[in-house]
């Protein structure tokens, strides 16, 4: 779960950085498309893990 952690911190970290008055669009637009890309990424960890819960309690 490591990964997943890392992920969140990262998505943080990028909104963190759209919230600068002084950013660029093209830097926000950057840092938009990675932070959805790491929030999917975090939401299918969720989603396999739900998976495997499920299969453990049967």
């Amino acid at each position: 779960m490591q990964d997943f952690e890392k992920k969140l911190k990262e998505a943080k970290e990028l909104l963190e950085k759209l919230n600068d008055p002084e950013i660029t669009l093209y830097d926000a637009m950057e840092f938009y498309k990675k932070g959805m890309k790491l929030l999917n990424e975090a939401s299918k960890m969720i989603e396999e893990a739900k998976l495997e819960f499920e299969k453990i309690k049967v």
